[in-house]
Order: C-alpha cells, then structure tokens, then sequence
C-alpha cells in the first residue's frame, strides 16, 4: 500500500472511545503493539473453544477448526466493533463504561449476560453472537476507561457480572479524582485517595469524553489528542486504549489493561460454557461446523419423484457423516405448495430428520404457481450462515414480490440456493414438461427466471431436469454438503456461445468435481500438461464423467495434477460451470471503510458496495500452513474478465492458521462482480480460491441506525437511513420480517437527492404470547424505480421477557470438619453448604464441576419398592455427573447439602443454576470458602457446635 496514501488515511484518525476496534486502528493510530477488541475477542474465544476441545477429548487442532468457526468469530468481534461504530451506541457512555456511568453500565452489561444466554438456549445463535459481541466490548472498556488498574488490582472485577459479589464503592459527584496534568503522558495524576488503601478504601470511577455529559471541575477526562474535556480542569486523562501517549494518557499501562481484558473475556466465555453445555457452546461458535442440509420441497402430487430422491440423497448423507470426525451439522426441511408453507421441522438428530422426510406425502396441486420463495424465506432465516439450500419443485413461484427480500438474506448469510427443477421451460407440448400437472396455456417460458437470479446472487446452480433423472442430479447435494468444499470457479456464459475457462489446481487441494448446469455440445478438458479429453464421453485418463438431463457430474482421476487446468465448451443455451474441491484452505471476505465519527477504524459495509467509491477489502484466509502465501484478490465480471486487482497486506490475528488480509480498492466496479483470491501454496504452486456469489454495487445505501429489543405485548420503532449516491429519483421500500410483527411500514415511495438522505422507520408489535429468546429477522430492501438500483439490510431483533430475573444462586458455607494431616491419604475435610436463590425462578440446577470428593443430602422421604412403604433416600453428586435437577426443592429456604472429600484433594467447585439460566460458581477450599476468590464471604473452620449456631442464623437472617 503506498505510503502517501496512508499518511491521508491518518489525518481521519479520530478520538479512541475504547481499546481501538480492529487491526486497522493501529494503523490510524500508528499504536502497532497495542490489543484491539478484535484481538481480545478472537484470542479469548480461540483460547477457550481450544480448552474445551481438550476437556471433552476431541482434537484441537486449530486448521481444522472450519471456515463456519472463524466466520462466528468474526461475527462477534463485528459486534464488538460496531459498538463504537453504530450512532445508537458510540456516543452513550452506558456502553463504553465512560463518564462514572458505572452503575448503569453494569445494568447493561448484565443485560447483555441475560439476553446472549436467552439466545442460546433457544438455538438462535446468530443473535446470541451479537449480544456476546456488545457485551464483550463494554466488559473489556471497563478495564482501559476506569482506574481498576491504578488501584493495582491485578484480577478480574466479579461484580460487574456477579452482583452477590463485592463491589467497590463508586467515587460520588462531588469527589474530586483527578489532578492536573500538562503532558500526553499523565502520571499519577489520580487523587491519591482513589488508588490508595492506606488512605481509606479506593473508590471506582471512570474518565469523561468530549462534552456530552458534561464534566465537572476535578474530575478526570478519558483523554487523547481530541478528547474536547481533556483541557477542562483537571486537564489530561486516564485512558489505557493504545500503547500511543497521543491518543492514551496511560499508554503505559495498556498492556496490564488489555490482558485483565481478555481475562475477563474468557471468563465470561467459561461461564457461558457451564451454564448452557459444552455442545451448545461449540454449535454457538460453529466448531468444526459440516455445511447444514436443508431441502425445500414442493410436496403437490407431481412431486413423487423429487421427494423420493431428496429423501434417498439424506438417508446416504448421513451414513457417510456418521463416520466422518466431524459433528453431523444441522438438518432442516421446508415443505410448501399453494397455500401453504412449512412447517419448519429443524433437528441435529439425523434419525428425527429422516422420520420428517419419511412422513412428507406428495399430495393435491396440479396447477401453477406454488409457495415456493415463502418456503426459501423460511429455510434462510432457519439455517446457519454457510448453508446449501437445496430447492426440489416444477413450479414457478407465486410469491414473486418476496425476491428481493430473499436475495438479500441468502448474501447476508453467505448461503447458496440451488434449485432442481423437474420442468424446461423451453418445452410447452404435452409430450414434454409438466406431464403431471394440468397444463395451462399462457405459461411464460421465462417464469422461472427469479429462481435463475437468485442461484446466479448466491453462487448456487438452477438444473433443469427430468423425474427420471432427479435421483441422479441430486448427487451435487452430497457434493456441495461435504466438508471442507472451496471453489476452484463459478461462472456463468452467454446462451448458445462457445467459451473458454481455467482454474488452478493446487497442493492442498483434493478431490475435484466440476458441475455443468446446462446442455452441452462440445465440451473438453485439458491438464497442465496439455492433455486433453472429451467430456462428453463416460471416460478417460482425466476424469469421470457423467451425464443426465441438465447436468455433467465430471470427477478428476487422481493423481491430480497441480496447475492452470482450462475447459473449452460449446452450450445450447445459457450454462453454469462449477468447478468445487475439498481443502481447508478457504476464504471470506467483506468491504469495509474508513470510519470518520468517534473512533478511528474499519466499518464493515452493510449490504451491497458503493459503485465508483473506494473502499477497503478484508479478507480472512482459513486453514493456512506457514508456507502458504496470497498476494492479491482479483475482482471478476460475469464473464470472469479482470476488472480489477487489489494487492494485499497482511496483518494480525489471534491463531497462526488464519491470516487477516487487507487491501486498498481505488473503485469499486459499476457491474456485477465476484472475488478471486490468488497466492502460492509450500510447493510454489498458484493458488486460487474464488467466492461463488455474484455481488452488485449499486448507488443507494440503507443503514439500520436503531436495534431495538422486542418485549411482548408492546410496539417498537426500527430506525433506518436511506443514502443516495446518485441523482435525484423516487425510491420504493419494502419491509418484510419472518413472525408478521411488522404493522407500520412508513411511506412506500418518496424521492430522495443527490447526496442526500431519507430518514424513516418501521413499526413492530409483538403479541403478548411471543416466546421470549424467539429472534425476529427483518429484512428492508430499498429500489430505485425504473432502475437496477437497490440494497438492503438485514437485523435481528430478539425478544425479551418485560422483567426478566438476572439474579444468580447464593452460595454459603461453613467448614464442619478437617482432619488433615501431613499425609493427606488417611485424612478428610468436610464442608456444610447452603443453597438459595437470589431472584423469583428457584433453583433448578447443580453440578459438582472439579473436586474428587462426594456431595451428598437426604432428600426426604421417597416411596420404596414395595407398596407403602418409606425411606430416606440419600442424593450423592460427583465429579463427572450430569447436572442434577433441583427443581423438586423448590423452596424458599436454603437447600442445604454436605461436601466430603480426601485431604489429597483439597478444593472442589460446584456450579448452580436457577430456572432462568442464571449461574453461580462456588468455590471450597480444606480451609476455608471463597466465592470466585474474592475477600468476601470467606468461611473458617469452626466446630460442630458453632456450625450449628451458623445455620441458626443464617435461617434467622433469611426470615
């Protein structure tokens, strides 16, 4: 990147409101050693995803994590960075822990805590991942905007996310916290009484930013170069964001900072393990993710034969994952016809799906048009990002106003749709086509158009088949669902033309299939060595191949020799040429700009890109070895002509098999266009990856300025901004969201002018009956009329309980005994605990998660086996058992439990839930209990008699 350019990209350097957001931030700041939020993001979650790989036995090596692991990586750390990003949020002090909200930044932050495990364990992990994201950013601003490091506190501040632990007090108003300071380097520029113990307890507080809230005299600024409040008395700052004295007063503790930071990350990453399990944690993150299989099958009576084959093509699916290392992924199916759509049967059991498919009957129908982009609606919304979506139909689409809506959730989720179709539309005789549906005279030969622009967008295919064809043609289903599939080359030619293309072949790559949607004439295929080979024949030296009605299946013989491959080829009609591989070498990418508001950085660029505007590229290039190289990404047009080269740079991130690549693109094209990453792979061999979707820079822009939450029983308001970058024109909107809680659309069609904007929103109601953890998905789509012109954008609005409890167990102790000696073989200790719960939900849950020793209480009278009679049952908890079920206690006094173990082993952990989710970690020691190690609430050993006395009054203080 050339160095001129980079200088002007410093003059928009603009003031920190955090650690900096992303890699480019040190850039702009010239900050290079400093931890970004991206940085503590990524590495915590690596950390811990790696850690819990290695408690459950599985192997952690990180290549092998998948492209759908580091893809919700990047969806968290692209939370975390909107925070200072998004004008509803980056200038609230609640969210950045700024300006002594300290209070209501800990209210918040909870809510966080609560609404991320309210999205788990309703498996909406889209949405989960986002709250995770927002609360991680405040959690570790906490740490670099208040003065818990001058304090010397050198572990993790508990109360921000455990109110039962103890806090510090908060400096009032009136207290003055900061000393004046002259130079960009502030030290000891705190009242003494904030940081020292001698002088009375150390009080919390946090710097002001600018002018908004105002600051009062005495108190400390967040400080920087542009800090506005950093002039006003007491002058200079406290900040700990950058390693750079310009930008951070305290650069000099930003490392001890940063570190207490990912600390605190990671821990809360630990708790969200424990409270909602080790597979539910490893799907939120998509660890060693296979691609979802999700059909969407037209079930009217001509459909026998399609289903028949959908359901032949999972059940042999299945088998082969079964005994594969990876997880079996998620299985999803959409049934629809005319006018009914769903329901949505959704399962990770393979069994449960195949009773699903075994139950679809093809039924009724026989007429144009069906459901059928309802039902795609459906499956997107339903499905992890990554996801093929298999279409099975003969039918056009009824609900042909939903295209736009469903375009734009197929690119926002990265997900491909193919369609298979048992109709030509080319044919309208009796002899050919839909031979059982009732024909109907007027059928457009072009009525299947939207299915062919919506695969061409996403990168998937449209094959036209026949019924006795489709159990073959359904092979690419088990082609594109396996894992670790890349693409060598999506492209698609002009009708009735002769064409030419190549891809590249590298080491790493296995495995080859080439997919020709289309009719063929002439068709060869030639190696790096120039030998060649028909593809119109079943057989060669080359390949394997195989042809049925719409489609070639070609499958390179091995050994497969690395380099440029081409394929020369002569169609009948319009034809698409996939060519796909199996290698962990794989890419995503996304736009990104310069932000110019409150925080230097990359804002990621929601939706279709600007044409004719420059813009950066970010690549992130997974399954790498350290001989693996890239150098630059080609922008393709349709055609796959060159339009444009971006050279890249490199920067850093968390794991050494993922690379982050950055590069400078002077203008974005003004046509359609995809991505080609090109590199060398350790034996010198071109490397190339292509991403197969189509993308469509355009000259409006539609930004989501507000998130609100969804409460049942009340209405909300979603804010959105509508920016035209070309000249004046009348726009259309169009709001569609997957629950119908949409009752307020606003205008429908308003002109907007050159370089302005439009302001409006949408209104939602949500039933009073709405499940709470539900995520509702709204998709706004914006259109130039009488143009091409158009963009969207895509959020997910979670639903809230109105008063939710984030209240979690109390946990107290009393040692009754401890009898160790020097040899810890013959000795025990023991330890009497008290259980309740703080909140409305009651206990639910308890797990003895570390400790060789035995939990134990009697639970009352239980029936014995004969008939009548009674027996004090006693419940033993170990190491290793699952959680038991606390619920039958239900109580409003303590639930009261004794822990017995070996002096060889003198610590033990217990976890306990309550009904809302919430956890509570209790630690015991031989010699006394601490709750998360802090001073508060510590337990000595006493005898049996002044442990009777403990529980007297403990019962006494609850009444």
């Amino acid at each position: 990147m050339q160095w001129c350019f980079l200088c002007n990209l410093l003059l928009l350097a603009l003031p920190c409101w955090g650690f900096l957001p992303n890699f480019w931030s040190q850039v702009l700041t010239l900050a290079w050693d400093s931890r970004t939020h991206q940085y503590l993001t990524e590495r915590a979650i690596l950390n811990v995803t790696l850690e819990t790989l290695r408690a459950s036995g599985t192997p952690e090596n990180q290549a092998r994590m998948g492209r759908g692991f580091w893809r919700a990586v990047g969806e968290v750390a692209k939370s975390n960075a909107a925070m200072d990003f998004l004008s509803s949020t980056r200038s609230d002090p609640v969210y950045h822990f700024d300006s002594e909200q300290v209070e209501s930044a800990t209210v918040m932050l909870r809510q966080f805590w609560a609404h991320t495990l309210l999205s788990v364990r309703a498996n909406q992990y889209a949405r989960a991942r986002s709250s995770l994201g927002q609360l991680f950013h405040s959690l570790q601003d906490f740490y670099s905007h208040s003065n818990w490091v001058e304090m010397g506190q050198r572990f993790i501040y508990l109360h921000l996310l455990h109110p039962e632990e103890a806090a510090v007090p908060l400096a009032e108003r009136d207290t003055p916290t900061c000393m004046e300071c002259f130079s960009a380097t502030c030290r000891n520029n705190l009242h003494p009484g904030l940081t020292n113990r001698e002088q009375g307890y150390p009080l919390l507080t946090t710097g002001y930013f600018s002018s908004s809230p105002p600051k009062p005299e005495g108190k400390c600024s967040h400080g920087g170069v542009l800090d506005g409040s950093r002039t006003m008395g007491a002058r200079g700052g406290i900040n700990k964001d950058s390693t750079a004295p310009l930008f951070s007063p305290h650069h000099y503790l930003h490392q001890v900072a940063a570190g207490l930071a990912e600390e605190a990350t990671a821990a809360v990453l630990r708790d969200l393990r424990d409270t909602v399990g080790v597979q539910p944690f490893l799907r939120l993150f998509s660890v060693k993710q296979v691609p979802a299989l999700v059909f969407v099958l037209d079930t009217t009576g001509s459909m026998f034969e399609e289903i028949t084959a959908a359901r032949l093509r999972a059940h042999s699916i299945i088998q082969s994952r079964a005994s594969g290392p990876e997880r079996l992924g998620t299985f999803l199916l959409v049934p629809f016809h005319d006018p009914e759509v769903g329901p949505v049967y959704e399962t990770e059991d393979p069994s449960q799906f195949m009773e699903y498919m075994e139950n679809l009957m093809a039924l009724g129908g026989g007429d144009e048009p069906e459901m059928c982009l309802s039902a795609i609606q459906l499956a997107l919304t339903h499905s992890p990002p990554l996801s093929e979506i298999f279409v099975f139909t003969d039918a056009s689409p009824k609900d042909a106003h939903l295209f736009d809506v469903v375009k734009a959730l197929a690119l926002d989720k990265q997900s491909k749709v193919t369609f298979l179709l048992t109709e030509d539309p080319k044919y309208t005789t009796e002899s050919r086509g839909r031979r059982r549906r009732r024909k109907k005279r007027g059928l457009s030969p072009n009525r299947f158009d939207l299915y062919s622009s919506l695969s061409a967008a996403s990168g998937g295919l449209t094959i036209f088949t026949s019924n006795s064809d489709i159990h073959r043609v359904s092979s690419i289903v088990e082609d594109n669902t396996a894992a670790d599939k890349v693409t060598l080359l999506h492209v698609e030619s002009e009708e009735d033309s002769t064409s030419l293309h190549s891809f590249r072949v590298d080491s790493s790559v296995t495995d080859v299939t080439l997919h020709i949607a289309g009719v063929l004439r002439e068709s060869v295929l030639t190696d790096p060595s120039g030998q060649t080979q028909s593809l119109l024949s079943p057989g060669g030296t080359l390949a394997v191949c195989q042809q049925f009605e719409g489609l070639h299946r070609i499958h390179l013989l091995p050994p497969i020799q690395p380099g440029p491959w081409s394929l020369r080829a002569k169609s009948d009609g319009r034809i698409t040429f996939s060519v796909i591989a199996n290698s962990s070498v794989d890419f995503f990418y996304y736009f990104a700009t310069v932000t110019n508001e409150t925080h230097p950085g990359l804002a990621r660029v929601e939706g279709s890109p600007i044409a004719g505007t420059s813009a950066f590229l970010v690549l992130s290039v997974t399954g790498l070895n350290r001989d693996t190289t890239f150098s630059h990404v080609t922008l393709l047009g349709s055609e796959e002509q060159s339009l444009e080269q971006v050279f890249l740079n490199s920067s850093s991130m968390a794991s050494p098999s993922v690379e982050e690549l950055v590069g400078w693109v002077e203008s974005i094209p003004r046509v359609p266009f995809s991505v080609r990453l090109t590199g060398r792979d350790g034996r010198g061999n071109r490397l190339e990856r292509v991403a197969a979707e189509m993308i469509h820079p355009t000259h409006v822009q539609i930004q989501v300025s507000s998130v609100p939450l969804l409460v049942p029983g009340h209405s909300t308001t979603v804010d959105f901004d509508i920016t035209n970058h070309g000249p004046e024109r009348l726009f259309s909107l169009t709001a569609d969201d997957d629950c119908g809680y949409l009752h307020t659309t606003g205008p429908h069609r308003f002109p907007v002018g050159e370089r302005e904007q439009f302001h409006g929103q949408v209104g939602l109601h949500t039933p009073a009956g709405a499940r709470a953890g539900a995520t509702v998905t709204l998709t706004l789509t914006v259109q130039a009329l009488n143009s091409a012109d158009g963009n969207y954008a895509v959020v997910y609005l979670p639903v809230v309980p109105p008063d939710p409890d984030t209240s979690p167990p109390s946990c107290t102790a009393a040692l009754l005994d401890s009898s160790c000696a020097a040899s810890c073989t013959n000795s025990t200790w023991s330890v009497s605990v008290a259980l309740s719960d703080r909140g409305r939900s009651g206990l639910a849950a308890l797990q003895l998660q570390r400790g060789d020793g035995v939990l134990t209480r009697f639970s009352g009278l239980a029936p014995t086996r004969q008939e009548g009679g009674t027996e004090e049952r006693e419940v033993r908890l170990e190491s290793g058992d699952p959680p038991l079920n606390l619920s039958q206690w239900a109580s409003s006094q303590p639930l009261w439990l004794t822990y017995t173990s070996s002096c060889c082993s003198r610590r033990a952990e217990l976890l306990v839930w309550d009904s809302a989710g919430n956890m509570k970690r209790c630690h015991l020691t031989s010699e006394q209990l601490s709750d998360r190690g802090t001073d508060a609430n510590r337990a000595r050993p006493v005898s049996t008699t002044r442990a009777l006395l403990f529980i007297i009054l403990f019962f006494f203080d609850k009444d």
